[in-house]
């Protein structure tokens, strides 16, 4: 069998390839059709309540649907009063500042561009997706207002419109959310990763019944490694989970994840004996258990399998894929109720508006600054050309920084594409050849969620198509869902395309090529900062107060798991990218993958053992266990930070023995067993295990990740 890196071939540059990615993407998979009916009966049901209530601006609600539709739907409910609260907020900013500032120009220009670096701004540090959205869609489109030579009573008229087409927009989706999805908590996460183990599960059967993998096994496995994981990540991210539920399932996603990318590369036929096929079928039995484990809430059982050389060598995919099932219940370090982690009524109080790191991260400002320019470079020319037509620039820079945080140019073309294809063939087409005949609201709507509908099946593509439905749309909207009209003017149309792709020019001039880094140089960037942020983390907790300690250790907790999405991020962000150091960033983005599902399960094992560093009852030792413990975690740290200096290219001088600190701290803690009560062996042998992973996590580590 030949090795991942032997199976993957180089695309064909002909159109056959072109038109396999899209059978590939736009092909139905399970739920896709009752996602995209809850986003076009969402967007089409608010398009006839502000038409019926003569609602301006049902452009923002409209793509507002689309956007939250695909998140948690209890989130959406959840955060309804938080979003209410932040639209009146938005709404009082801009009429209360801007009653200061109108009458004075220069003035009124620095609020403009203040305005605009604080919505970025929310956008990168607001914890709450939906949250950020409103926020930056009631600023964006309610500045811009008051730039007209119109009355103040007109100016306040259309602020208070706007966030009423805002709230409509929020109510009508929650609404349909409730109706149309009742799942328990943690569905949203674990449904997808059971759909992703029954196709795995099935070509693994296939193998140990007859040796090769029938068509629909290799269909399915291979559409399912196209979608990826970035969804599930990005649901984890912005839920309500606890941190350390967030923590764990991000590692199980991430693992289950390259399961499904390794099955992916299997050949369809392979010669296999009849222990191969023992292997093949006692691995689909323990991907079973785990389904059922993870639908029922129940935390895995522990899993080891059988090393053999001989057919690691022979068939090197089924052993990582072996290695891989087990850090499944790896990931649940210290083997609590799954339950335990959902979230509560109490939770959902505790969560935090904004991120941890809000104003101690550099990243927010600068992807603020990014934006501010952006949208402020977008003010200046069309003010300065007198073209106020085009003022949809920068509700689309907001918009464009919505869908993702660092941009590439392959994104800015589907952005550019759907453009093209929501204003000119589908915006100004229904001018020209459907409009004049239609005089009444029923074709209207049919029209409406006929392109609703269009977007939204590329919408639910993986993130390399799904750009290009939420331009689509935009484009579509902002045409014809701008005011309270039938839009038959090609002129109005036009201004607003061309806002909208000024808009695109704008965020792909700043972010790419002004201020913009190569994904595979960010992806590493990201994989060191991730390693050295755990190494960190292991050193914790320094002498002090126990409650400052405990803040650190959280706040160190929150920023790997962000620093785990960045690396994850970067890494789709390849995928995207080409040029002459393609191949590499390709091969590089392999081995960070890889490596990331051991860097997961070492940080969640850490986070168990933190209980033990800090002494917090009844997780107390004897004293000796505690030194060598100690040492144990220094040596951890520093493997980490050697590990570190190789991916950045340093030399290191220092000569490790975690080998060795293991050692001692096993013999201390085999020394102190027989002293203690019966609850302290519990502990002692607690910690051996949590340790006894983390030191063979951290030299397998030290020893695949090359100098």
């Amino acid at each position: 069998m030949a090795t991942l890196a032997q199976t993957i071939q180089k695309a064909p540059s002909s159109w056959s390839w072109f038109r396999d990615f899209l059978r590939e993407e736009l092909s139905p998979y399970p739920g896709r059709f009752g996602i995209v009916a809850r986003m076009t009966f969402s967007a089409t049901l608010i398009m006839i309540i502000c038409e019926a209530l003569r609602v301006p601006d049902a452009f923002q609600a409209c793509i507002l649907a689309l956007l939250v539709t695909r998140e948690s739907p209890r989130a959406t409910v959840r955060s309804s009063f938080l979003i209410a609260a932040v639209m009146c907020v938005g709404g009082l900013y801009v009429l209360c500042s801007a009653y200061l500032v109108i009458s004075i120009p220069g003035v009124h220009f620095f609020w403009i561009l203040i305005s605009f670096f604080l919505t970025f701004y929310a956008l990168s540090a607001i914890n709450d997706y939906l949250t950020a959205v409103i926020f930056a869609i009631v600023i964006s489109v309610a500045v811009p207002l008051w730039d007209r030579y119109v009355s103040a009573e007109t100016n306040v008229e259309d602020t208070l419109w706007l966030i009423l087409s805002a709230i409509i927009a929020v109510l009508v989706t929650s609404v349909v959310e409730l109706i149309f999805v009742r799942r328990k908590p943690g569905d949203d996460i674990v449904v997808p990763l059971a759909e992703r183990l029954t196709a795995i599960e099935a070509v693994l059967n296939d193998f140990a019944e007859k040796a090769t993998i029938s068509a629909a096994s290799k269909k399915m496995i291979d559409k399912l490694a196209l979608r990826g994981t970035s969804l599930l990540h990005r649901l984890l991210r912005r839920s309500e989970y606890s941190l350390h539920y967030r923590a764990q399932m991000n590692a199980v996603v991430s693992a289950v994840g390259r399961l499904v990318d390794t099955c992916s590369a299997l050949p369809e036929n392979v010669s296999l004996t009849a222990g191969d096929c023992k292997r093949f079928n006692d691995l689909a039995k323990t991907l079973a258990g785990f389904r059922a484990d993870l639908i029922r809430r129940r935390i895995p059982a522990p899993i080891h399998f059988i090393e053999d050389d001989e057919t690691a060598l022979r068939l090197p995919l089924l052993h990582e894929m072996e290695n891989l099932a087990a850090l499944i219940p790896a990931a649940f370090a210290d083997y609590r109720v799954m339950g335990e982690y959902l979230p509560t009524s109490d939770d959902s109080r505790k969560s935090k508006f904004l991120a941890t790191d809000a104003f101690t991260n550099t990243r927010h400002a600068k992807f603020a600054l990014k934006g501010c320019l952006a949208a402020g470079l977008c003010y200046v020319v069309y003010n300065a050309i007198d073209w106020p037509g085009i003022s949809t620039s920068v509700t689309t820079c907001f918009l464009t920084a919505l869908t993702t945080i660092g941009s590439s140019r392959q994104k800015q073309l589907l952005r550019f594409a759907g453009a093209v294809v929501g204003g000119f063939i589908f915006g100004m087409g229904a001018q020209i050849f459907i409009l004049p005949y239609i005089d009444s609201i029923f074709g209207f709507t049919i029209l409406v969620a006929a392109v609703t509908a269009f977007s939204a099946w590329f919408l639910t593509c993986s993130p390399r198509l799904s750009y290009f439905g939420v331009q689509v749309a935009l484009a579509f909207y902002l045409i014809n869902l701008e005011e309270f009209t039938v839009q038959t003017s090609l002129a109005v149309a036009r201004d607003r395309v061309v806002g909208v792709l000024l808009g695109l020019f704008a965020m792909w001039f700043v972010f790419d090529q002004l201020w913009g880094t190569p994904a595979g140089v960010e992806m590493r960037r990201a994989f060191v900062l991730t390693v050295r942020s755990i190494a960190q983390y292991v050193r914790e907790p320094l002498p002090g107060d126990s409650k400052v300690a405990l803040d650190r250790a959280f706040g160190l907790r929150e920023k790997i798991t962000s620093d785990f999405d960045t690396m994850r991020a970067m890494a789709d962000a390849v995928l995207l990218e080409f040029g002459l150091a393609r191949p590499q960033n390709l091969a590089l983005r392999k081995r960070i993958q890889e490596w990331s599902a051991r860097l997961r399960t070492l940080f969640l094992t850490e986070s168990a053992l933190w209980k033990y560093r800090a002494q917090l009852p009844p997780f107390q030792v004897p004293q000796d266990v505690s030194l060598a413990h100690q040492e144990f975690e220094k040596e951890t740290a520093r493997t980490l930070d050697v590990i570190a200096d190789r991916v950045e290219g340093k030399p290191s001088t220092t000569e490790g023995n975690l080998h060795e600190s293991f050692d001692r701290l096993k013999q201390s803690i085999d020394t102190a067993m027989p002293q203690q009560s019966a609850e302290k062996r519990e502990v002692l042998q607690a910690l051996l295990l949590l340790t006894t992973r983390s030191e063979e996590i951290a030299a397998w580590l030290d020893d695949r990740i090359p100098a």
